[in-house]
């Protein structure tokens, strides 16, 4: 197991969605789903849910130091993910609206690998700059923020005015881009004009997290050179890049470093990887003890880890 000392250090901050996530794993995929009926699985888990809770939880079982900026509403299920944080060892800074409802995500997971996500999110949906306890960045060296496609309010403006704040404060940024899911379902016009409004934060960004299909898909490019090179043009400084079967890589300069995945031998947690790679790399972000290659090797160990089922770093609720 990676040492989690490794990963101790001043807290970092995270502002993300947070919701309920019941995960299907092994699901067979076949026209039967598709149909009146039923299938049976080998298991169904309610966990804490959201890319920012989730990387949130997971940096705190390896160790670090966190706090979360979220929203739910004023219900039971929001109580219970607040609970299940706060027992898990995040200190959570949330805005709790009357007016909406918690929301929840089905994560499918197939037998051969894919996965598909079901998700009603009005919670997150609806999270404003307003709504952000600014005092949780006092003393914070890093702010991650996660999920920025979700919450219209905080595209329109909002993810420009945290930025603002943490450059104010000298702490450094991240920023993930994620799958929109108006690239698959909304207009030409639509996606491009949420691109545009992403990519004015970009000056801001240390450090963008991604896979290639993510990067690729945002700076409208035919392959991972091209994107990394638009993504420089515009003001990023370095990207940790998820390779999937390939591994992990950071680029920075107009250099990527890649390094092979860690073996996995049982699969037990499909979902999160992404989300445990990116902690891992923002954790290690200020050790100049490491080498890059050292970083990508411990985060890629993690991530093995976390598949397995080997580390529990995401909390049942």
């Amino acid at each position: 197991m990676t040492d989690p000392a490794r990963f101790a250090g001043a807290p970092i901050c995270i502002v993300g969605n947070i919701n309920r996530d019941v995960k299907v794993q092994n699901v067979p995929a076949s026209a039967a789903l598709f149909e009146d009926g039923e299938t049976s699985v080998p298991g169904i888990v309610e966990t804490i849910g959201g890319g920012g809770a989730n990387s949130a939880c997971a940096a705190v079982a390896l160790g670090g130091s966190v706090r979360f900026l979220g929203k739910v509403g004023a219900d039971a299920l929001g109580h219970r993910l607040m609970n299940a944080m706060e027992s898990h060892g995040v200190r959570t800074h949330l805005a709790r609206d009357p007016h909406c409802a918690t929301g929840t995500t089905v994560a499918l997971g197939f037998r051969k690998g894919q996965r598909h996500f079901l998700s009603c999110l009005p919670n997150n949906e609806t999270f404003r700059y307003e709504d952000l306890d600014l005092s949780a960045l006092d003393g914070c060296t890093h702010l991650l923020r996660a999920d920025v496609w979700f919450s219209g309010p905080m595209l329109e403006g909002g993810n420009i005015r945290l930025f603002i704040e943490a450059r104010r404060r000298g702490i450094a940024t991240s920023l993930d881009f994620n799958f929109d899911p108006c690239w698959s379902t909304g207009s030409k016009e639509q996606t491009a004009r949420r691109k545009k409004l992403l990519l004015e934060t970009l000056g801001m960004v240390d450090l963008a997290h991604g896979n290639v299909s993510e990067l690729c898909e945002f700076t409208d490019s035919p392959d991972l050179e091209a994107a990394l090179r638009r993504l420089a043009a515009w003001g990023v400084k370095a990207v940790v890049v998820h390779l999937g079967p390939r591994g992990a890589g950071f680029w920075c300069d107009g250099k990527l470093v890649i390094e092979p995945p860690s073996p996995v031998r049982n699969v037990v947690n499909s979902t999160g990887t992404g989300d445990v790679l990116s902690i891992c790399m923002i954790l290690l972000h200020a050790r100049s003890d490491l080498s890059i290659q050292e970083k990508l090797r411990c985060s890629n160990q993690v991530v093995s880890e976390f598949m397995e089922g080997r580390r529990t770093l995401i909390p049942t609720i």
